[in-house]
């Protein structure tokens, strides 16, 4: 059995557009955001999809939103896709972080990072199994269908390392942009990333 599912990255906030570290802060989407929802939305019109998830946090919701709403579809929020707890770096800028949480830069950029609890927060390999049990969860329930999931920078990240089979703390070699789309063909012990980062219906932008 086999599961395309489309991992859609929420559009831009104003945390993303001044470069604050964004968890569970529920910002909502700019002005560029919700143009950026709309060219998900175009993209997206063509896809058979079945369902539309999002994590519970308004920005996911709102990009999800625009998504179901061309297939006649209801957003199913689904609390395992929510992002990461940073916890107590949350809004700062990667300036701040450096200087008022050192253990944090230190402990980030090191091969064991992903078991460095946030302060205030959690780990990243925890992100990375909940991210997995849910998105595996789903496909189970959407066997030989196609539907999308709208969440975060690092859910989406830590799922396609796992997806990759490659060590977690390798996760800073992959990029995947706000409102930017992947691809995952999931079937068990044999999954594979059809397309990553891709940015294609955004290119009108300005």
């Amino acid at each position: 059995m086999t599961s395309l599912v489309f991992l859609v990255r929420h559009g831009e906030t104003e945390y993303n557009r001044r470069g604050l570290a964004l968890g569970r802060a529920d910002a909502p989407l700019n002005e560029t955001g919700r143009r950026q929802a709309e060219c998900l939305r175009e993209a997206l019109a063509q896809v058979p999809l079945t369902a539309v998830y999002a994590s519970p946090l308004v920005r996911t919701r709102d990009t999800a939103a625009r998504i179901a709403e061309v297939h006649g579809l209801e957003v199913q929020v689904e609390d395992r896709l929510i992002e990461m707890d940073i916890g107590e770096v949350e809004g700062l800028t990667f300036s701040e972080i450096r200087e008022r949480f050192p253990v944090v830069a230190k402990n980030w950029a090191q091969p064991t990072g992903p078991t460095f609890q946030m302060p205030g927060g959690e780990r990243l390999i925890d992100v990375q199994n909940r991210a997995v049990d849910a998105i595996e969860a789903l496909a189970a329930r959407h066997q030989n269908e196609t539907f999308c999931v709208v969440t975060h920078n690092f859910v989406i990240l830590s799922f396609v390392a796992s997806v990759l089979g490659i060590e977690l703390a390798q996760f800073r070699r992959l990029r995947h942009g706000v409102a930017a789309i992947a691809e995952v063909d999931v079937r068990p012990g044999r999954s594979r990333v059809v397309r990553l980062n891709d940015t294609c219906h955004l290119d009108g932008l300005s």
